[in-house]
């Protein structure tokens, strides 16, 4: 179980390791904005890619997209985001602390060993129940509070060049509208047969105030969004539902090597659901500061096609080629948020043990995948032999160099960004081609041929 101050450590590591950095950190850094660092970076990625693979390339129902980050305003109009896509804000009128009125609602229950869900309560419930319960703010302890209302999460920016015949537009909220807008040319071009998903990672923006817990919400932030399109009279929803479960919950969990006991799913109530979809769950992670949503899992009916049919006059509809039946699918989507999945893995992988700091990541997740040292960084023999070995690993792998202080340290610095192997080259290398590989999580050392070297690391990856 992640334990309470793992998120200050883990802030540290990120930071001193180059996984993680504050945003914009000279000019005094931008709340919720962070840079991924040449560490951070490479888990990004190999987390996006194990999604893509699995999901994307390995099934022969699905296929991949890359949507604009600017679709035309009337999208957002369709899709609700501009009218509805909000949350309840409210202002400490004494220091002028601004914060999410479910948040500090739930926060200051949370605290008395009370769990209370205030998901869609109107902005008058939430204000009831500050003011019956007197909660004050968190920063400055006074009860003084404006009253709550609705902001909306959408960013705003202008096309154009002239300044008087600018157009409003946004940046996009999610990547499922993308998918949606992008259905009828997908079913035209790539003669797909129901059911098929259609699947993409990509940045995101919402303009949401957050509780500073690190990288888990974050004003931009990579989205992975999946939609899959069914024939509601010839598919069973809630089986195809239940399917997605298993394969979401596989992922998290073969893939990414997380504990079991560290996940559950929560079903939205009726009150929190919105109302285009008849079942949503979240599966839940336990984060250090309490179970939050992880990825979220919706039966979305039809209303999303319809509604930009009616808002573009054009006809998404889909035409059996069979049977020549015309209709509008039903979609059921998976969505989850890259960086959210690499704070759990972060945290999961956290392990203090035996005077070391160790970031257990699954092989395949991990920045490195060796670190190459030549024993003795002042000898010309050896560290051409290791410059040979770390060139011709890098061909397949991300691979370290390290021939800085003693080999202790220089293992204990791999261990602690999650570097599964180090391979040591010494003057018994230089005789009998064989190097010393040591293993990361059990510190166990075992001697192999260099040749024997890249299927080693190929057959545990």
């Amino acid at each position: 179980m992640p334990t309470p101050d793992i998120m200050e450590k883990l802030v540290a590591l990120s930071k001193r390791r180059g996984f993680v950095y504050p945003g914009s950190e000279i000019y005094g850094g931008l709340a919720n904005a962070y840079e991924y660092g040449p560490l951070g970076v490479e888990l990004k990625r190999n987390i996006q890619n194990e999604w893509w693979k699995t999901f994307i390339q390995r099934r022969s129902d699905m296929l991949g997209l890359d949507s604009s980050i600017i679709l035309h305003p009337k999208v957002w109009e369709a899709s609700g985001h501009v009218a509805g896509f909000a949350d309840a804000m409210i202002d400490c009128k004494h220091c002028q602390t601004r914060m999410r009125a479910d948040h500090l609602i739930e926060d200051f229950f949370a605290a008395k060993d009370h769990a209370i869900n205030v998901e869609g309560k109107t902005e008058e419930e939430l204000d009831a129940i500050i003011r019956e319960n007197k909660i004050p703010c968190p920063v400055c302890k006074k009860f003084d509070w404006t009253p709550v209302r609705k902001f909306n999460l959408l960013f705003e920016t202008h096309i154009g060049i002239v300044p008087e015949a600018q157009s409003k537009v946004y940046l996009r909220g999610e990547t499922a509208q993308g998918i949606f807008v992008t259905f009828k040319n997908i079913t035209n071009s790539m003669r797909t047969k129901l059911p098929f998903g259609v699947g993409q990672i990509g940045k995101s923006f919402r303009n949401e105030i957050t509780k500073g817990n690190f990288i888990f919400r974050t004003l931009e932030f990579e989205q992975a969004e999946i939609e899959y399109f069914f024939d509601p009279d010839e598919s069973d929803w809630k089986k195809l539902f239940s399917a997605w479960q298993q394969s979401m919950w596989d992922f998290v969990t073969h893939v990414l090597g997380v504990n079991a006991q560290n996940l559950r799913w929560r079903e939205h109530s009726d009150e929190e659901r919105s109302f285009y979809s008849k079942r949503t769950e979240d599966l839940e992670y336990r984060f250090p500061f309490g179970f939050k949503e992880l990825w979220g899992l919706a039966y979305r009916t039809d209303y999303d096609l319809k509604q930009h049919m009616k808002y573009s006059g054009v006809d998404l509809s889909y035409v059996d080629a069979a049977s020549g039946k015309k209709f509008v699918p039903h979609v059921i989507e998976p969505a989850v948020g890259i960086n959210r999945l690499m704070a759990m893995v972060m945290i999961e992988s956290y392990v203090e043990e035996e005077g070391r700091v160790v970031m257990k990541l699954p092989a395949q997740l991990a920045p490195y995948k060796a670190a190459v040292f030549p024993l003795l960084a002042n000898k010309p023999e050896l560290v051409a032999l290791a410059k040979s070995i770390y060139d011709d690993l890098r061909k397949d792998h991300m691979i370290a160099w390290d021939d800085r202080g003693n080999i202790g340290k220089r293992y204990y610095a791999q261990d602690e960004i999650g570097t599964p192997w180090a391979i040591t080259i010494d003057f018994d290398s230089l005789h009998d081609q064989t190097i010393t590989v040591r293993d990361r999580d059990t510190m166990q050392q075992e001697r192999i041929p260099i040749a024997a070297l890249r299927q080693f690391i190929a057959d545990r990856l």
